[in-house]
């Protein structure tokens, strides 16, 4: 079978290959905004994208993967209105913005790594790429895609008539009954390109421009930036499917009026991790309802709370194994230990595998291998990869073969199965421990609760219980030590 691809642009799978020419693949994923924790609905869309760089590898292509860090620009409304992200977590824990973007970036790399997600070709954060922004700006001004407002520059969106394709939207009932906040925007789908910071006080992140000193808006990053590292064209483009209707099609706009040719020729999305509730219905009883995990909501669960209850971050990943990226994954933590415990059971029949590996010689052997190629191929179906090896574990090839495979599956799974179960499921929060970065929260509840913060100290509590790290108070000072 040949590699294909669900592509969000034209709703259907399609044959993927490269252009006659082009040395490596060309993709751009749309990553974190580190003003928070990542929840682990984010985490799976990464997970994703990682099944997919393995799976591109697999067929013989080399990748050239970007993700970009937002650290500047994303404001809490997709009307552009509302407080900078970076701001608000600023604000929600007393420390600088630029603190706040180095404290969750590097959260967010350790959970990235104990997911066992493979590095990207290159990490882009916004604020070392603000040149790229407004010259990209630029040349959508000089081209007549822009207009100005008194709080910033916006895209004109009725001068790309492609606007609506990407995303099926309604623009005409958009116009009509849009619950967005106007201003002095001239259609409800204008996005600003560059915002002015406010008159009457300094913002943290702020750059001067040729329109005035302000920031970026949050699109225009991601076209900026795809653009420098990967040229006009992308071969992949990723993301949540949240992504499609604003963000994902404000790229395309912005892209492709200023380079006047394709921005992305495959799109593929991850559909969201929902969690449940609890719904009471009209006679009393209740229901088990599954909704979209946020972080507005102020309840999400991260990396570190699964780690805390006792589960590895590869159980996690083994989870996500099980539904397509494209499905609604629900999670319970009873499914969750359903995982948990099958991934055992996978480890009981490859941990005595482990050093017998030989050459793929058999016809049995060889045919296994092709249908679970054909299987990643098919649009990343993974639950069918899955059950391709638990069927090859049971079938009567010899220990070698069957060694081999398993570390060839393993290359897109990740699962880290060249190592015996006892070795790897030991290793928790406490084997990562951060000396320095446990002092540094120490040493900001001192002096939040010095200051009467009482919300503040109890937030850096809570996040060095999640750590797995226990706090005592004394009248000699605070002391910690991991629990056991």
């Amino acid at each position: 079978m040949a590699l294909q691809f669900y592509n969000t642009a034209s709703r259907k799978k399609e044959i993927f290959t490269l252009p006659e020419g082009v040395p490596a693949v060309r993709m751009y994923c749309c990553g974190p905004t580190v003003y928070h924790f990542a929840h682990i609905g984010n985490l799976r869309t990464y997970i994703f994208e990682d099944f997919l760089v393995r799976t591109l590898n697999y067929y013989g292509y080399k990748v050239n993967h970007i993700v970009n860090i937002t650290d500047v620009g994303h404001l809490t409304s997709d009307a552009d209105s509302g407080d900078d992200k970076m701001e608000k977590g600023a604000a929600r824990e007393g420390k600088s913005v630029w603190d706040i973007a180095k404290f969750y970036t590097d959260a967010f790399m350790a959970d990235w790594h104990r997911l066992n997600i493979q590095e990207p070709t290159r990490w882009t954060p916004a604020t070392q790429h603000i040149q790229e922004q407004i010259d990209l700006v630029k040349t959508l001004e000089e081209k007549g895609y822009t207009y100005r407002t008194s709080d910033g520059i916006y895209f004109d969106s009725l001068k790309f008539p492609r606007y609506a394709d990407f995303a099926r939207l309604d623009v005409e009932n958009l116009r009509k009954g849009s619950r967005i906040d106007m201003g002095e925007k001239k259609n409800a789908t204008d996005f600003a390109l560059w915002k002015f910071s406010p008159k009457d006080k300094k913002r943290a992140m702020e750059w001067d421009s040729p329109w005035g000193v302000g920031f970026p808006g949050w699109h225009i990053e991601c076209s900026a930036m795809a653009m420098k590292y990967n040229g006009p064209t992308l071969d992949i483009h990723c993301g949540g499917t949240d992504h499609i209707r604003v963000h994902h099609t404000n790229e395309i706009a912005q892209s492709e009026c200023a380079n006047g040719v394709q921005f992305a020729r495959f799109w593929m999305h991850g559909e969201f991790l929902r969690t449940a509730s609890e719904e009471k219905l009209e006679d009393g009883t209740t229901e088990q309802k599954f909704g979209k995990m946020s972080k507005s909501s102020g309840e999400f669960l991260t990396v570190s709370l699964l780690m805390d209850r006792g589960f590895n971050p590869l159980d996690y990943r083994f989870f996500a194994i099980g539904s397509h990226y494209r499905n609604y994954l629900n999670f319970t933590w009873e499914a969750l230990t359903g995982a948990k415990e099958a991934f055992k059971s996978l480890h009981k029949k490859t941990d005595p595998l482990i050093g017998k590996a030989t050459a793929i010689t058999s016809e049995a052997a060889k045919a296994f291998q092709n249908e679970f190629k054909d299987a990643i191929g098919d649009d990343l179906n993974m639950p069918r990869a899955l059950g391709i090896m638990n069927t090859m574990l049971k079938s009567d090839i010899d220990d070698g073969e069957k060694a081999a495979l398993v570390m060839d599956f393993d290359k897109i799974f990740g699962l880290k199965l060249d190592q015996p179960r006892e070795e790897y499921a030991k290793k928790g929060a406490n084997d990562e421990i951060d000396t320095a970065k446990i002092e540094a929260l120490i040493a900001a509840r001192k002096e939040a609760r010095a200051n009467k913060n009482w919300a503040e100290s109890d937030r850096i509590r809570d996040e060095l219980a999640a750590m797995n790290i226990v706090i005592k108070d004394s009248k000699e000072g605070t002391t910690w030590s991991v629990k056991e």
